[in-house]
Formats: C-alpha cells, sequence, structure tokens
C-alpha cells in the first residue's frame, strides 16, 4: 500500500470516527435520500419500459429525447434545451438467421446482426467456414485460403484480467475491424464469438468500422454457447456450411439530438461543471446498464442536490449525449459547439460502465487536479468510492477534452458483470439492482458537490 493511499485511508477513518464536519455531514445526507428516496431507479425503468429501443435515427431514440427533455422540464431546470446534429439510420431489420445442416437437420444458432452490417442477399449466403483466432492469423491464411468463405473469429473474451474493461479492449478488434480485414482477402462473411464475458448464448452486438479500402461484407455475433456448437460442429466435419442471413438497411442521415439541461451557478455562473450519460442505446435489449443507468444517475446527481437544498456557485449542466453507439457524433456536436461559444467546462464527468456498485473514478487531465480530487476521498462512505486513479473518462466526453482540454472525470463501478450484459439482449431493467444504481447517483453527486465547493 503506498503512502498517499494510507494517510487517504487514515483520513477517512478519522472522519466517520468522530463527529462529522458540514461536508461529511451534507455528503451523508446525499446517499442517505438516493437509497431511501427513489432519485433514479424509478426513472430507469420507465425509460426502459417507454423506449427500449434507442439507436440514433429510430423512433425510440426520438420519443427518448422528447420524454427525458419533459423530465428536465419537470424538475425545474433553469434552462432546458435539445441540441441538434444530423445522426445515421441503421436498422437490422426481420430477425437475424445463422445455421448449418447435419444429417438433414437444421442446427439454429443464436446470433445478431453487428451495428452498421450491410445485409445478405434475401436467401442468405451459404459457405464454408473457416476458424480463425486473430487479425494476424487472418493475414498468416491469406486469399488462397479464405477467399469464397465464411470467416469465424473464435477467440473468447480475454477472461485473465481483473478489471473487465481492459479484457473488452482486448477483445474488441475482432468486432470493429475483423470484418473488413477478411474482406480483404476474399471472406464472404464474419461471425465473431460474441464480445463479452457470460458463457450463456445472448449475442453482443456493437458497431463495426468498415475500412474505405475493403468489401463490405455482411457481419454478425454469435453467442457463446452458439459458438461452441458451431466450433465443435466444424471439428467433426471441416467441410460444413453455414448458412447466414442478415436484413439490415442504412437509411439516410436524419437529425438526432442531445438532451441538455442547466442550473445557473449564484457565484460562476461562466464556469460549467457538466455530468452525462448516453442516452442511445442498442435495439437488443432496454439498454439499461448501457446508458439508461448513467443518464439516469447523471439525472438524479443534480436532482437530489437540488432536493436537499445545495445552491451551486458554478453552474451545473447535464448532457443526454445522443449517436455513442454508432458514431459518437452527439459528443463531438456538443464540443464543437462548446468551442464556438467560448464556454469554459472546469470539469466533465460521465457514466457509461453500468449501474453496479460504484469504487472509484478515473481521471483523465493535470497530475495536480489529479491529487487535488484524490483529497476527496475521506469524504466518500466506506464501500463505495475508495480511488480516483488515471485513465479516462467517457466517450462522450472525450471530445471536449480534445478541442477545450476539459478534465474528465468517469464513474468506476465494479466491472465483474457489466460484459455479462453489455450489447446484449440480457440488458434490461430487471438485470439492475436498486441500491447498487442509487449508490452510483450519490457518488457522482459528491463527487460535483466537492469540486463545486473546493474547486480543482
Amino acid at each position: 500500500m503506498n503512502v498517499v493511499l494510507s494517510i487517504i485511508i487514515f483520513l477517512s477513518g478519522i472522519l466517520y470516527a468522530g463527529e462529522p464536519a458540514e461536508e461529511t455531514e451534507f455528503i451523508r445526507s446525499i446517499y442517505q435520500t438516493c437509497l431511501t428516496k427513489d432519485i433514479t431507479y424509478s426513472n430507469l425503468g420507465l425509460l426502459c419500459e417507454k423506449f427500449p429501443s434507442r439507436l440514433t435515427g429510430s423512433k425510440g431514440a426520438a420519443g427518448a429525447v422528447k420524454w427525458t427533455k419533459k423530465l428536465l422540464e419537470n424538475y425545474n431546470y433553469d434552462r432546458v434545451f435539445l441540441q441538434e446534429f444530423m445522426g445515421p439510420h441503421w436498422e437490422r431489420g426481420e430477425k437475424e438467421q445463422a445455421y448449418f445442416i447435419i444429417s438433414g437437420e437444421r442446427n439454429d444458432l443464436s446470433v445478431l446482426a453487428l451495428g452498421r452490417s450491410v445485409s445478405t442477399p434475401e436467401a442468405g449466403i451459404t459457405a464454408k467456414v473457416l476458424v480463425v483466432n486473430s487479425l494476424d492469423e487472418v493475414d498468416s491464411l491469406g486469399a488462397e485460403n479464405i477467399s469464397g468463405k465464411i470467416v469465424f473469429y473464435n477467440e473468447p473474451f480475454a477472461q485473465s484480467h481483473i478489471h473487465t474493461f481492459s479484457g473488452y479492449s482486448e477483445s474488441v478488434t475482432k468486432r470493429s475491424k475483423g470484418p473488413s480485414h477478411a474482406a480483404r482477402y476474399g471472406a464472404v462473411a464474419v461471425v465473431i464469438r460474441s464480445v463479452g464475458t457470460a458463457m450463456d448464448d445472448h449475442p453482443h452486438t456493437g458497431s463495426l468500422s468498415y475500412a474505405e479500402d475493403a468489401p463490405q461484407i455482411p457481419a454478425a455475433a454469435l453467442g457463446y454457447q452458439s459458438a461452441d456448437k458451431l466450433y465443435d460442429a466444424l471439428q467433426k466435419d471441416p467441410d460444413l456450411k453455414l448458412t447466414l442471413k442478415i436484413n439490415s438497411h442504412t437509411f439516410p442521415d436524419e437529425p438526432s439530438h442531445n438532451v441538455i439541461g442547466e442550473i445557473s451557478g449564484s457565484e460562476k455562473r461562466d464556469q460549467i461543471i457538466l455530468i452525462g450519460g448516453h442516452l442511445d442505446a442498442w435495439d437488443t435489449g432496454q439498454g439499461a446498464h448501457d446508458d439508461g443507468a448513467g443518464v439516469m444517475q447523471s439525472i438524479g446527481a443534480l436532482r437530489v442536490l437540488k432536493m436537499l437544498g445545495y445552491i451551486p456557485k458554478h453552474t451545473m449542466r447535464v448532457v443526454l449525449f445522443m449517436n455513442e453507439e454508432n458514431g459518437l457524433l452527439g459528443g463531438k456536436k456538443y464540443a464543437e459547439e462548446a468551442l464556438i461559444n467560448r464556454e469554459n467546462h472546469i470539469l466533465a464527468i460521465e457514466s457509461d460502465a453500468g449501474g453496479f456498485v460504484p469504487r472509484g473514478f478515473s481521471f483523465k487531465g493535470a497530475d495536480s487536479i489529479l491529487m487535488h480530487l484524490q483529497s476527496y476521498l475521506p469524504y466518500f462512505p466506506p464501500y463505495t468510492i475508495e480511488s480516483i486513479i488515471s485513465g479516462g473518462g467517457g466517450a462522450d466526453i472525450g471530445p471536449l477534452n480534445k478541442s477545450c482540454d476539459t478534465p474528465l472525470l468517469g464513474l468506476v463501478p465494479d466491472s465483474q458483470r457489466y460484459f455479462d450484459f453489455h450489447h446484449s439482449p440480457a440488458d434490461v431493467f430487471s438485470a439492475v439492482n436498486r441500491r447498487e444504481l442509487e449508490l452510483g447517483t450519490a457518488s457522482l453527486a459528491a463527487m460535483i458537490y466537492l469540486v463545486d465547493k473546493y474547486g480543482l
């Protein structure tokens, strides 16, 4: 244990051993209010029920924008407005199919098209399957072995990492770049073993990125058990053929919106503390953890401060970003407008890692600011925020850092279960624990309060 952490833990013990300081007592009231007053949970349930599919360009996304704008207006923010941009509109269409036939018997697999995938011909694509584990292996096999086949990226999620986001970063390349990489060697389609930690049969979707120098071929993800089923069948019959049918459509870009609510600062109105998450979600589950939780925690964090009568010094702004999942255009538009309007964001915070027990924050910015933020750790109740480390903040607020050099914070919940649900049909409201979700809201509110009170 390093010296700084030892001192922080020691100070934390002092704060909670005796009479609490004013700040500690207020933060305790934040946590108690969130745990007892349903600051976030019911709103998340309504979002998931009313607008489960919120991919940019969809009716669900448009409905969610209108509904959350009205929600912010009902909470009496000083200003509520929409920020428009042109966003993509991709739909998967009729349910995908993937199957193979052995001894005259059809074996269906659990499958989801990857985001932005082109469709197959109406009758589907039927071809032999080539199993690989990496992009490098595709290179080594070359067109002689790949041309005319469906490439099956069978590499499993990198389970060795304790922090599962590290495993995701290591494994997701096959999804994002794998289709174009295989297409360069003549592959007719790609299927991947889902990039997720669960060993169930829920396939995980997510965006692919078609390269300009390669043909666009259909691509889909298989559930873990279906990937096992296909792999086992290929071991018995290497000449086995797979049929893949994808019915996706890409429509012209159309207007999309970020939803923004603002509470004006009493002393430093021109200095903004931003908190947000992304409102869009894949069309497979309900987008509960990704990122309905972060959206409703962001709204809830400012809501609980208002409920407790706190008057902020700085302007506090909640931003519900659109198009994180397949373009990041909402984050880019927000940063562009902030630069044009010369807005001064002193800190941007994002919650986009699920509604699980909060463990800490990740930070991007100057070391001096990081050390200052770490001095706040003793104010957080035990078993909640235990660390603030260097490592980034969030996808939607990244463009703001790039264009305006704004320091970033990202809420870091316990990550062990996140990729059991991420981008899959399992990401539904019933998978969210109320207490864990509300603890995240309280942690965000406490951090905003401390930054507003003591600055950076």
